[in-house]
């Protein structure tokens, strides 16, 4: 395996699911606010950080946020279980056709590198079926900074396919520039894919070294991630 390709879930991969209303719901319980949710940006973010944003926002001191984060996770991804089958979530164009592609030329490995919590990760890939596809990743459960992600992931990759990536064979793939931040922070390959909240311009103002407007084309969309 030439490639160590880490793959950001929302807005890369699958949009939509219950995730927010989640999210806010278990705020709510356990803190007896959501802050600003409604108006917040939540793109390339992780769990923690999020919640601690909001909270923050909402005058609570950070000792007392930590100490409802077991409990809030605990009802996030209970409720989240409980609506994703009602309000799933759903594929992005060419994603599958792409996961196949690139197992096809057992070039790559294929790792997740996302700010969800490992569990919310899981739950939204299994309704589409693309769970058992990654074998390792990063997630928000793992760290609050996004930029300490790909190390994580390295070293997962490393005791699962006994190969230890050089910066420069990992490739972040994300739909928002602080995907793009932590690739460029660990020295990775960013590919930024315009298919989330942000525009191709946008994008292109954190500098990706490559900038696709879907993954619709495997062929195009392949060369972007093997290089």
């Amino acid at each position: 395996m030439e490639r160590l390709l880490l793959f950001d879930i929302d807005g890369t991969l699958v949009a939509g699911g219950p995730a927010k209303d989640a999210f806010g719901l278990a705020l709510e319980r356990v803190y007896g606010t959501a802050g600003p949710i409604g108006e917040w940006e939540f793109s390339g973010k992780t769990d923690p950080q999020i919640a601690r944003e909001l909270l923050r926002e909402a005058g609570l001191r950070d000792r007392d946020i930590e100490a409802g984060f077991p409990r809030m996770w605990e009802v996030y991804l209970a409720e989240m279980e409980r609506r994703i089958h009602g309000e799933p979530t759903r594929l992005l164009p060419g994603v599958p056709e792409l996961v196949d592609a690139l197992d096809d030329t057992r070039a790559a490995a294929l790792a997740l590198l996302t700010g969800n919590l490992a569990h919310g990760a899981r739950l939204k890939l299994e309704v589409v079926g693309l769970a058992e596809r990654f074998a390792v990743g990063a997630y928000g459960s793992d760290h609050e900074v996004r930029n300490e992600l790909p190390a994580i992931a390295r070293g997962r990759a490393r005791t699962h396919w006994g190969i230890l990536f050089e910066p420069g064979q990992v490739v972040v793939v994300g739909d928002t520039p602080r995907d793009v931040a932590c690739g460029q922070y660990f020295g990775a390959r960013t590919v930024a894919v315009a298919t989330g909240r942000f525009s191709r311009e946008e994008l292109s103002r954190a500098r990706p070294d490559v900038i696709l407007d879907d993954l619709s084309n495997t062929e195009s969309a392949l060369l972007a991630c093997l290089g």
